[in-house]
This record gives structure tokens, C-alpha cells and sequence, in this order.
């Protein structure tokens, strides 16, 4: 059977051991006192044949049933113990009274019942036997003579009175009475009517009980006696029949009835329990009753004891009856009750010693005289009080308290750990040393190896209290038992009670906290391993307020005296990635209360019961804030590991060794965890509603990535300016921080925006690539003055810039340095209009004043201007005016031209006022940052990069610019004005759009350069290079090629000249001046081609530079050839231009230049390895256009071919000056330069040997015939025709087929197999259109079929592979 002690204390709520539970409830969820005394297995009387009820636990009756139910008192209700009575209600004595009226009949009749064997079906059969015989029971003679008033339910009160009083009645037949009384009492109700007929018979009834209990021998007759009494006067209510009874009982005491004081002290004690105002009238009329009991204390009877201390128990529990019990009566009880506890020896005498002792420390009177009696000895008096034979042993309470929880009864050791928690709740601070000198902190650990839930709860809550003393840390407790600690806690986690849970990981956390520096928990690795997986275990705990308390146990642990040498990084990095794979399972909606720090109390009372959302989201909101603690303070921790060189690396590591387990490692996973969980997360919470905690928390968390990984902040910086990060710390300070509001909040919310715009200034622009490191420090004196007082909203922000400087100067610079950031990295917190506007006033108020724009804040003012221009109104005079006094007024050195953005270019050549001021100055700077794209890399990338290219859109929208990059060529610094030319290059050639206006004005601009550099002294090579090539651009891409008027010829007069004044040597601006004049030779139309040739012509300078070169290429080795391969090329182009065109025109030759065919093909025989593709083109053009005149011409004189001997032969004489001879070396050459399938000499050599052809056929035409009828024709088409579609069908292979089968037109079998050839080469690769327009040539005719693919059907044909004409 299941029993139920004594009380050991209560909480306010009338439930908890301590006085002082912080959730209002227990652990297991019921009292952790009562399952303690349920569990206690007790003994009471000598002689037990009857089951009975144990003392009260200060619970109501009707909760006893579903309490000793609990699965947790399973294994303690098998033990076979009994305490004293406790004087419950009569309705809850009904069932076990039940069980004794049985047990005592089974006596009756022979039979002994094993306790708790007895069938079911036995008992009822006894019970329906005892109901059919009451009346032979109750003197069945005399009944009749009763009125039927007196009976009920077949009981007759009358028979009962006749028989408790007769003496010849057996005891049995008075306990069958009892018990039928007992059973009517428990309908509530019937006896009160019965006894209120008449009060005589009331009392009459109570002192026969008295009477009964006086003289009866059998404990289970004296317990139903008890209980009948007990029942009786609680269902009459009547204070005299209280009154009677107690003045008995005092008798009897007052008596000293021997033995017989047990039972009086038992019923005194159920009637205490059971009646609420006899505890006040024992304390008042009937003290000497108390003052007696003190004297039983010192009967050897532990029985005795036990009931006089439960007596006291319910004593101390009234609250009416203990103000009025004098001091000297409560000091006696005290020395009893600490002589009694030590010296006890039964487990009913201890545990009702501990439910007074419990009591009597809620009241800190009582605490102060039990933790002071050992040092105030008890008087004479006292003494001579007491028996003589005893000796006063007292000791004090805490070695008590100690000696009992060395016990084996995990019981009783919960009960002293309650008791110890309860003299510490009134005062940690005075009463601390003595349990913590009498070393019970060493005994509470050790009781940390059970798996009591009760105990570990209580355990855990007095180490709490004890630890918040000095001395517990000073003597090494701490030390001594946070193994036994980390060991319990893991056990603990497996557990499902999440109170115990949390209890373990507050002590944790306070011992964590308030452990020394100067001591370390964790010497070695194990200790801190162990440690670090508890409270990762814990964080993933399904309870938010056990993650919250593993956190609070982190955020302690994350200090450097806890740390274990060398230093886990991978455990702290372990413990932080399970804090935040818990914050990523926060649900969505949090509750975000700005007095949720106030509340962290409040929220510990919450049960995990409920479940309701409100209480579910703070407590998620709770956790938010510590795990951001936690956060922080494990920043905090590896920034001081960041500079302590002594932790930063592991000195027992392999030094070769590769390990995850570094501090690196651990800043690289703090970085990306704060970009992928708490940033997301706290920018989520705070769109609703925003906390100053949170926020505080979270922006000091940043501040601290900028130290712990200042490698990665170049591209994490960026990124938090272009997420919106500077609007949302400024609207959120605004917001919290005005008014003085907030302090932490608004100088986190200062570090954070100072040291992110120091690092986004630090780094280069990320359009210009320029490094600001020249006005960081001056930025940053400007923010960190102005930022604690800026508090005001972004919308605001237009209104201050407006105001006088002189008031606010250094917020406005700090406003607009915050505004260009912002804008820079992608965030406009205003619009364009409003910022530009705003701007504009600023400047020109400024200007107004003494005070100029700094450096610093003129770049800002610029960048704000250029880019908000589009779409807002243009600034007046005035204030254009004042942009460019504050342009001119900045030095050189700091002026924002040196590193210009693409907007400040669109800007300044928006308005013509400001580009002819600073418009070579800002493309100069553009160009000198090597910003521009398309001049960047190789020449055919910038053509991919024209849409890309600032300058290039630029020059799209405002041709104008090219008039001052033109400008730009006569800077000093040759690589700016080579990117010029470079960009002028790429818009020309790319085909834009450009009025013919412009090339006038670009040719008036170059014309006077050139003339400044003809008339100049000084050697300008590379700015006549320069020149020079913007010339050939401009002549080559000019709209109207043809239509060359006075300022193209004076052009081309001064750049003749120049050529004639040239050496080969000045190859620099030789090239481009050849260009040039090369390209007005090809370009000009026909009627001014003889002004163009005739100009050239008469220029004895060029054609003596042009002889140089003839001689230069005729008598040069192959290498100084190659060298010089350029201006070979060059000049041979333009020679065979001056050649076909003199002949065109019939101009006049004033002097002619020599040509060596013998060493012309010597080279394009024997040189070809020695010499590039272009230079063969160059001379086989050459080669052409003096065939095509038959080798005489007014401006070339070819000479003869080595090897012609005199007197010439017929031969020779026909084809002079070639000779066949050198015809045949020449068909040669040209047939090996084909071989060679490049595309230039491709069609070069086919041309060249048309012109050949064609030169035998005008001389010797059946020599002709006999040089293409060779078999090295044939194998030369055969080679071509089968070198793939590129070369079968290039227009040279095509043009060459024509030229064959001219010649062979009259030998249609000779042509035949080489028709075929043609045919099977052909088939499938050419399309039929192309098939049909070769067939319809008048050189040739083929036929050929459309090809088929399997089954019939016509394969598609391929793409056109024929390419255009080949033109140089």
C-alpha cells in the first residue's frame, strides 16, 4: 500500500519544498516533498494486522488518489511500512476502514489473511456477512426497546452506545460496531442527524470513545477508534465536543498514563491535522499540553517521538496558531528537535524531525535559532527541564543535514537537500559558509550519480544557492565537482523532465560565470570536450527555455579562462553551429517586445503545458536574444584568440598537419554563419516590430566580423552597403535613439556604420578601381563625430542639407558621405530629384561662405551629382558656376579628376560650359586609370568590349568629345594619348553614326596639330605617330570617301612632305604617314585621283624614300628583311597603288624608282620561311601590278633577271626583261606560295598568276599554253580541290579552275579527267545555285546532278562555304 508522510516544508503555493521554487512548480509535476514522503517507507505501532493511512502532506484529501497513483512511487509502495495516523477526512478514511472492518471479523472467526493476498471475492463474501448479523452484533435484545429515530441504514446508534459501554461485550463485537460506524459516518450527513437530536447522546458517544481508548489493547481497535472520533467531530462541527476532547487528552497527558500516551499523542495529532482551530487552542489554553509533548521527547520510545514531533508538525503548520506560541517554548523545540535528528533511529522519527525542521525554516526566526544553537548553549533552567540522565549532544544543522545525506534513502536525502535550499533562500549570504565549511557542497556532488529526478531537481537547486558565495569557489568545489556536474547533465538530457534539465544547466551557467580567472575548470582537453557536447545536446532540445538556458551556459563558457590549452576550436565552432541550427527552426512569428530582457523572469514561470502561440513565440524570442549573447560573446572570445599569439595556433599540432581545427577555420564559420542564419533572421524580426535588445546585439555582432576576418570584408562589406544595411542601421536609430533614448543601441549602431564605411572607403572603387586611402582618416574623424547625434530619418535628410553650414557642417558632410556609400554600392535612399536638388543647394550655399568643399567631400558632392542627373531639371547658371569655382579651387593632387566615374564624365560633358573647362582634364584622368575598356587588352577584345565602353557611349550621345580627345594627344604622358588614339580607333572602326561635321572638325583639329608639329623644332615622333594615325582613321572611316576638298589636300601635302623628310629609320611615324597616303591613293575617286597621283609624284622625297626601300629589300639579308617587314610593306603598296593609278591617269614622272625581279623572286622562292604572309602579298602585289603593264611603266624601271645571256634568244627576247627563265621561277614561286593555303596569298598568288598568264599570252601565247598544260597544274587543283570545303570552294581555287580551263579550250580531252576530278570533288559540298552560276560562266560549263541520300532523297545541301572576293 502506498503511504504518505509527514510535510517537509511549503512554497508559497503551498507545494514546493524550498519556499522558493522560481516556476511556482515542481519538477515531476507534483511536490517534490510529497513523492519524497510517499516514497518513505515507515513504521508505527508494534503490533500491525491493519492497514492505515500515513500523515498529511498538506494536500487536500481528494488529490491523495491520483498522487500515490504516480508511476514514479511504484517501487516504493512495495515496501512494508506504516507511518502514524494522520487524521484525514472521514470521507477519505471510508475504503481502508473497509479494509480493517474485514481483516478484524477474519480474527474473529480463526482466519489470517496474508496482508495484501486476500481474493477479492473472500472479502466481499465477509463483508455481506457482517451487514446480515449487525443486530446479533449490537445486542439484538435490547434493541427493541430503542427508538427508531436512533437508527439508519440498518445501524442502530443506541445498540452501538450499549456496546462500547458494557464490559462484557468482546472487543471484537465493538469493532464490528465501530466499523458499522464507520461506515455510516462516511455518508456525509446521517450521524450528525442521528447525534443533533440530542446533544447528551452526542457527548456521550465521544467519551465512550475516550473511554474505549483508554483501556483497549489491539492497535487496529484503537486506530478505528481514532478514526471514529477523528470522523465524528469532523462531521458534527461543534466546538464544545472539541473542546471536551481535548481537555481529555490533556488529562491523560497532564496524567502521564505510562504506555498509554501513544494513542492520545496519535489522535491529538490527526485532530491537529484534521480540525483547523485546535492547533490555535493548544498554542493558547492548553500550552502545558505542548510544554508536556516536550517532555515525551526524551522517552526512549521512538514511536513517542515520532508522534509528539508530528504533533509539532501541525503546530507549526497553522498559520493562526504560530504567532502565538511563545519563544522560549519555539527555542526549547529547537534544541529537541537538533538533540532528536542526529540520534534518530527509525525512518518515521526522521522524516516527521525533518517535516517540523521543514516548517520551522520558512520563517527566518527560525532559520537564525537553528543555524545559532550550537553557539548558544541552553541555560540552567533548560537543563534542569530535561531529563538529567540525558546528555545534551547538539551539534549543528549543517553537520546534521550532512550526517543524514550520507544516508542510502534517496528520500531523505531530498528532503535535506530542500532543507539546506530552505535556510539558504533567506539569506545566501550568512548562511552559506557554514554549510560550505562543513564540505556538503563535496556530498551534494557526489549525489549528482542518481537518476532520482527529484533529488537531482533538489540537488541542483541548493548548489544553485551555495555557489553564490565566494567561498564555494575559493575552496574548489567548483573544481572538485564539475566532472560530476558534466557526467550528471549528460544523463539528465536523456531524461524527459525538461525541469531538471533546465535546473542542471542554471548551475552550469553560475558556476561558469562566477568561476575565477585565475583558476581554470578545464586544464585538459576531456574536461572541456565533455562540456561542449552537453550543451550542444541541450541546444537541441525540442524546449525553447532548455535551449535558452544551454545558451545562457555558452554565452559563459565562451570566455578565455574556460578555454583548454591549447584552445578547441572545433568545439566552440560545434557548440555555435548547434546554437544556430537552432535559430534557424524559430518560427516565423516571434515576439519581438521591446521589455523582454524585464520579463526573462517572468518567462521561467512558464510551463512547458502551454502551448498556446503567444507563450510559444516569447519564449522563441527569448531564445533569440540569448543565442545573439551567445553569439557575440563567441566573437568576443576569438578576437581576443585573434591577438594573443600564445592561442592562435595549436602548439601540439603536427606542424605539417592539416586540421579543420583552427582559428581561421573557426572566423571563416562565425562570418558565414552570420551572413546565412542571424542576418536573414533579425532582418526579418525587425520589419514587424524592431527591439532595441535585439538590434543592439546584432549590430555589435557585425562590428565584430571587421576584426575577426578583415581579409573577407572587401567583398562582405560591399555586400552589407548593397543589401540596404546603412538605410536600415540609420532608420533604425532614428526610430529607437532620439531623445537620449537607447544608449547601447545607438553607440552599437555607431561602431557598426563607422567601421563599415572605413572599410568600403579602404577599398578600391568598384567602377574605377581608385583607393581612397588619402581621406579615410578624414571621413572617419567626420563620422565618428557626427554620427551620435544623427538621429533622424532618411526622408529628413534633404531639409539639413539645406540648412547653413556654419551650424552643421561636419552632419552634412557626414550625411552626404553616407548618401554617396549608399548610392555607390546600389542603395538610394533618396530619390534622384530630391538628392540632386539638394545637392545643388548645398554647394551653392557653400560657396556662399568662407568654408570650400574638402577633397573628401567634393568626390562625394560629384559622384551624387553625376549619377541622380538623368531625369532631373538642369542647374542654373549660377550654380554651374559654383560646381566649377569648387572644381577649380581643388588642387591637382586631390582633385576628383583623378580617379573619375563614368557618371562624372556623362556629367561634366552634359554641360558645355563645364566640358570646355574640364573636358581634356577628366578624359585625361579617365584615360591615365587605364579605366576605359576599350582600350584594354589586345585590340581584337576592345572591338567585343565597344558596348561596354564608357568613353564610346559617351562619344554615341555627344560626338563633341572627339574634338577633346584629340586634345588629349598633346598631353605630356604618351600612354594617355595612345588610349585616345586607341578609343578614337574603336568608334571609328565600329561603324557608328557620326555626322560628317564632326570629321571636318576632327581634320581642321589635326591639321593644326600637324602644322604646330611641322613648324616645331623639337622631335615630336610620338605625337606625329599619333597624329598620323588618327589621320589614317579618320580618312579611313569618313562618310564620304570620295569628295576630298582643300583641307584633305592640304593634309595630304604636309604629311608627303613629312614622308620626304623621313628616314627608314623613324619607322614610328613613318608607318602611319605611308597609311595615310596609301589610303588617299585607294580611297579618292577618279577625278581626284591625278591631283592625288600627281601631288605624290612630284615629291622627290618619296620616291627616293620608296628607292630606299627597293634597295633596302634587294640587298638585305632575310633577317633585316624580316625586321624591317612593315615599312616594306607599307611602301610596296604603295607603289603598286602609285603604279596601276600613274597609268590610269597618264600623270607625270619626274623620278622613277628601280625594280630587281631577279632578287623579287629569289625572295618568294627561297625566303618564304624567313618572311611573314603579309610581306609575300605585299610583294606579289607588287610583282602583279608591273605585269599587268608588261614590265614597263613611267614609275617603275625593272630591270633584267639574272642568268639572260647575250645575245638573247627568241625566247627571252619576247618576254624581257623576265626572260623564260624567270617566268618559269615565277610560275614556280606562285604555284608554292598557293601550297602553302593561306587565305591572303591565296588570292594574291591566283591574281599574280593571271597577271603572268596573261603577260605570256600578250608575248608568247604558246608558251603560255605549254607552262599550264605541266602535270604540276593538275596535281596543284588536285591538292586544292581536296583540302576541304574551306579551299575547294575558296574563291581563289575557283578563279585558278577558270584560268585553266581558259587556256585549255581548244583541248577538251585534256580537260576531261580533270573535269571529273572537279566533278567528284565537288559533289555534295557545293549548293545548286552556286553549282548553276559556275555553269552559266562563259569560261566553262558543268554539269552536275543534285546529290541523293539513301532511299532516294535529296540530302540537304550545306551552307554556303564561299566567302567574298579577297581584297586587301
Amino acid at each position: 500500500m502506498p503511504h504518505r508522510t509527514l510535510p517537509t516544508g511549503h512554497c508559497p503555493t503551498g507545494r514546493c519544498l524550498t519556499g522558493r521554487c522560481p516556476t511556482g512548480r515542481c519538477p515531476t509535476g507534483r511536490c517534490p516533498q510529497d513523492a519524497a514522503h510517499r516514497m518513505l517507507p515507515h513504521k508505527t505501532l508494534p503490533h500491525r494486522t491493519l492497514p492505515h493511512r500515513t500523515l498529511p502532506t498538506g494536500r487536500c484529501p481528494q488529490d491523495a488518489a491520483p498522487q500515490e497513483a504516480a508511476p514514479q512511487d511504484a517501487a516504493h509502495r512495495t515496501l512494508p511500512h506504516r507511518t502514524l495516523p494522520t487524521g484525514h477526512y472521514p470521507q477519505d478514511a471510508a475504503p481502508q476502514d473497509a479494509a480493517s472492518q474485514d481483516t478484524a471479523v477474519l480474527g474473529s472467526f480463526g482466519l489470517c489473511r496474508p496482508e495484501g493476498n486476500l481474493q477479492v471475492t473472500l472479502v466481499e463474501q465477509l463483508r455481506n456477512f457482517i451487514k446480515m448479523s449487525s443486530l446479533d452484533l449490537v445486542l439484538e435484545k435490547l434493541h427493541l426497546r430503542h427508538d427508531p429515530r436512533w437508527s439508519a441504514r440498518g445501524l442502530c446508534v443506541a445498540c452501538v452506545l450499549e456496546v462500547l459501554d458494557r464490559d462484557d461485550v468482546s472487543v471484537v463485537r465493538k469493532s464490528a460496531a465501530l466499523a458499522g460506524v464507520l461506515d455510516l459516518l462516511s455518508i456525509t450527513g446521517v450521524v450528525r442527524d442521528i447525534l443533533q437530536q440530542d446533544q447528551r447522546v452526542g457527548l456521550h458517544f465521544i467519551c465512550s470513545l475516550l473511554k474505549m481508548l483508554r483501556s483497549a489493547e489491539d492497535p487496529a481497535v484503537l486506530e478505528q477508534i481514532i478514526q471514529v472520533l477523528v470522523q465524528a467531530l469532523l462531521d458534527l462541527k461543534e466546538e464544545p465536543l472539541v473542546q471536551h476532547v481535548l481537555d481529555e487528552l490533556q488529562t491523560q497527558l497532564c496524567k502521564g498514563a505510562g504506555g498509554r500516551l501513544l494513542p492520545h499523542l496519535t489522535l491529538l495529532g490527526k485532530l491537529v491535522d484534521a480540525v483547523s482551530v485546535l492547533a490555535h487552542m493548544l498554542t493558547t489554553t492548553h500550552l502545558c499540553v505542548l510544554e508536556y509533548m516536550c517532555v515525551c521527547v526524551l522517552n526512549p520510545d521512538e514511536a513517542l517521538k515520532s508522534a509528539v514531533f508530528y504533533v509539532f508538525r501541525g503546530v507549526w503548520a497553522s498559520e493562526a496558531a504560530l504567532p502565538s506560541l511563545p519563544h522560549t517554548l519555539r527555542e526549547r523545540v529547537c534544541v529537541l528537535l537538533l538533540h532528536t535528528l542526529p540520534h534518530a533511529c527509525s525512518l518515521q522519527l526522521t522524516v516527521n524531525c525533518l517535516g517540523l525542521l521543514m516548517l520551522m525554516l520558512q520563517s527566518a526566526e527560525m532559520v537564525s535559532l537553528l543555524m545559532n544553537q550550537n553557539q548558544n548553549p541552553p541555560t540552567g533552567e533548560e537543563e534542569e527541564s530535561q531529563c538529567t540522565e540525558l546528555s545534551i549532544q547538539q551539534c549543528s544543522l549543517p553537520l546534521i543535514l550532512k550526517r543524514l545525506l550520507l544516508g542510502s534513502d534517496e528520500c531523505v536525502q531530498v528532503v535535506c537537500v530542500q532543507c539546506v535550499s530552505a535556510v539558504l533562500t533567506h539569506s545566501p549570504s550568512q548562511y552559506c559558509t557554514p554549510f560550505i565549511q562543513a564540505d556538503l557542497p563535496e556530498f551534494l556532488f557526489e549525489r549528482l550519480s542518481s537518476d532520482n529526478e527529484a533529488l537531482l531537481w533538489s540537488v541542483f537547486g541548493c548548489l544553485l544557492l551555495l555557489c553564490e558565495d565566494a567561498a564555494f569557489f575559493s575552496q574548489c568545489h567548483a573544481i572538485y565537482g564539475i566532472e560530476s556536474l558534466v557526467r550528471s547533465l549528460k544523463a539528465v538530457l536523456k531524461m524527459s523532465n525538461l525541469e531538471v534539465q533546465k535546473k542542471g544547466l542554471q548551475l552550469l551557467t553560475a558556476v561558469l560565470e562566477r568561476q575565477p580567472t585565475g583558476v581554470r575548470l578545464f586544464p585538459t582537453a576531456p574536461g572541456f570536450v565533455g562540456v561542449a557536447e552537453v550543451l550542444q545536446g541541450a541546444m537541441t532540445s525540442s524546449c525553447f527555455r532548455v535551449a535558452t538556458e544551454a545558451a545562457r551556459a555558452a554565452t559563459a563558457l565562451f570566455r578565455m579562462h574556460h578555454q583548454s590549452s591549447p584552445v578547441h576550436y572545433g568545439e566552440l565552432e560545434r557548440i555555435v553551429k548547434s546554437l544556430t541550427s537552432r535559430c534557424a527552426e524559430l518560427p516565423s512569428h516571434i515576439s519581438s517586445q521591446r521589455k523582454v530582457s524585464v520579463c526573462l523572469c517572468e518567462y521561467r514561470c512558464f510551463s512547458d503545458s502551454e502551448s498556446g502561440g503567444g507563450a510559444q513565440s516569447f519564449r522563441a524570442g527569448v531564445f533569440l536574444i540569448q543565442a545573439l549573447t551567445c553569439f557575440q560573446e563567441a566573437c568576443r572570445l576569438v578576437k581576443e584568440c585573434v591577438t594573443e599569439f600564445s592561442v592562435k595556433e595549436n602548439t601540439l599540432e603536427a606542424p605539417n598537419k592539416q586540421s579543420e581545427d583552427t582559428l581561421e577555420g573557426l572566423c571563416m564559420c562565425l562570418l558565414h554563419l552570420c551572413d546565412t542564419v542571424y542576418i536573414p533572421t533579425v532582418t526579418t524580426l525587425c520589419e514587424r516590430v524592431p527591439s532595441p535588445q535585439v538590434l543592439q546585439l546584432f549590430f555589435s555582432i557585425l562590428s565584430l566580423q571587421f576584426s575577426l576576418s578583415p581579409s573577407f570584408m572587401p567583398s562582405f562589406a560591399p555586400k552589407l552597403a548593397s543589401a540596404g544595411f546603412i538605410r536600415l542601421t540609420v532608420e533604425h536609430k532614428a526610430l529607437l535613439c532620439s531623445g537620449n533614448r537607447h544608449s547601447p543601441l545607438n553607440a552599437a549602431c555607431c561602431d557598426f556604420l563607422l567601421k563599415l564605411c572605413v572599410c568600403l572607403l579602404s577599398q578600391p572603387d568598384p567602377v574605377t578601381g581608385d583607393h581612397q586611402q588619402g581621406y579615410v582618416e578624414e571621413v572617419e574623424y567626420v563620422l565618428r563625430e557626427c554620427l551620435p547625434s544623427l538621429c533622424c530619418r532618411v526622408c529628413d535628410w534633404p531639409s539639413l542639407l539645406m540648412e547653413v553650414p556654419a551650424e552643421n557642417l561636419n552632419t552634412q558632410f557626414g550625411l552626404l558621405h553616407l548618401l554617396y556609400l549608399s548610392l555607390l554600392h546600389g542603395d538610394r535612399l533618396l530619390p534622384d530629384v530630391t538628392l540632386f536638388s539638394s545637392v545643388v543647394h548645398f554647394v551653392c550655399v557653400v560657396q556662399e561662405h568662407p568654408e570650400s568643399l574638402p577633397p573628401s567631400v567634393l568626390k562625394p558632392v560629384l559622384y551624387l551629382l553625376a549619377t541622380t542627373q538623368e531625369g532631373s531639371p538642369d542647374p542654373d547658371g549660377a550654380a554651374l558656376n559654383s560646381i566649377g569655382i569648387a572644381l577649380s579651387s581643388t588642387p591637382l593632387s586631390s582633385s576628383p579628376f583623378s580617379s573619375p566615374h563614368p557618371a562624372l564624365l556623362r556629367f561634366i560633358f552634359r554641360f558645355p560650359a563645364l566640358a570646355e573647362r574640364f573636358g581634356i582634364r577628366v578624359l585625361s584622368s579617365w584615360l591615365a586609370g587605364g579605366l576605359e575598356p576599350a582600350v584594354c587588352g589586345e585590340k581584337e577584345q576592345s572591338c567585343s568590349d565597344l558596348e561596354s565602353s564608357v568613353l564610346l557611349e559617351l562619344l554615341e550621345k555627344t560626338p563633341s568629345v572627339m574634338l577633346s580627345l584629340v586634345g588629349v594627344l598633346c598631353e605630356d604622358d604618351e600612354s594617355i594619348a595612345r588610349r585616345a588614339v586607341q578609343v578614337l580607333q574603336c568608334y571609328l572602326q565600329a561603324g557608328r553614326s557620326c555626322n560628317s561635321a564632326y570629321f571636318q572638325l576632327l581634320k581642321s583639329a589635326l591639321l593644326k596639330l600637324l602644322q604646330r608639329l611641322t613648324c616645331d623644332s623639337q622631335d615630336n615622333t610620338v605625337l606625329g605617330s599619333l597624329i598620323l594615325e588618327v589621320l589614317c582613321l579618320v580618312q579611313n572611316n569618313s562618310p564620304a570617301h570620295g569628295d576630298m576638298d582643300n583641307t584633305d589636300f592640304k593634309l595630304l601635302y604636309h604629311v608627303s612632305n613629312l614622308v620626304g623628310k623621313l628616314k627608314c629609320s623613324d619607322s614610328e611615324v613613318l608607318l602611319p604617314a605611308l597609311n595615310y597616303l596609301y589610303c588617299c591613293l585607294t580611297l579618292c575617286t577618279a577625278h581626284t585621283a591625278d591631283r592625288v597621283v600627281s601631288m605624290l609624284l612630284s615629291n622627290t622625297g618619296v620616291m627616293e624614300l620608296l628607292q630606299v626601300v627597293l634597295n633596302l629589300f634587294h640587298l638585305s639579308s632575310p633577317s633585316r628583311v624580316i625586321s624591317s617587314s612593315p615599312l616594306i610593306c607599307c611602301s610596296f603598296l604603295l607603289l603598286s597603288s602609285l603604279i596601276t593609278l600613274q597609268h590610269t591617269v597618264s600623270a607625270q614622272v619626274q623620278r622613277s624608282v628601280c625594280l630587281e625581279l631577279g632578287p623579287t623572286v629569289k625572295t618568294l622562292t627561297f625566303y618564304k620561311r624567313h618572311s611573314d604572309s603579309l610581306l609575300q602579298v605585299c610583294v606579289v602585289r607588287l610583282v602583279q601590278a608591273v605585269l599587268d603593264l608588261d614590265l614597263s611603266s613611267p614609275v617603275v624601271h625593272v630591270s633584267e633577271s639574272g642568268g639572260l645571256q647575250r645575245p638573247l634568244q627568241p625566247v627571252d627576247g619576247a618576254l624581257h626583261p623576265l626572260g623564260y627563265a624567270g617566268a618559269i621561277s615565277l610560275m614556280t614561286a606562285l604555284q608554292s606560295l598557293l601550297l602553302q593555303k593561306q587565305d591572303l596569298l591565296l588570292g594574291a598568288s591566283v591574281n599574280c598568276l593571271r597577271s603572268l598568264i596573261g603577260f605570256l599570252h600578250r608575248r608568247k601565247p604558246h608558251i603560255a599554253q605549254h607552262v599550264l598544260c605541266q602535270p604540276w597544274n593538275r596535281f596543284l587543283l588536285y591538292s586544292l580541290l581536296n583540302s576541304g570545303d574551306n579551299l575547294a570552294l575558296h574563291p581563289a581555287t575557283l578563279s585558278l579552275l577558270s584560268l585553266v580551263r581558259s587556256t585549255h579550250a581548244h583541248n577538251r580531252c585534256v580537260f576531261g579527267y580533270k573535269l571529273r576530278v572537279i566533278r567528284t570533288s565537288l559533289r555534295g559540298r557545293c549548293p545548286l545555285g552556286h553549282l548553276y552560276t559556275w555553269s552559266k560562266s562563259p569560261l566553262f560549263t558543268l554539269k552536275c546532278r543534285p546529290p541523293r541520300g539513301r532511299r532516294g532523297a535529296s540530302r540537304p545541301c550545306p551552307e554556303n562555304p564561299i566567302k567574298d572576293g579577297w581584297r586587301l
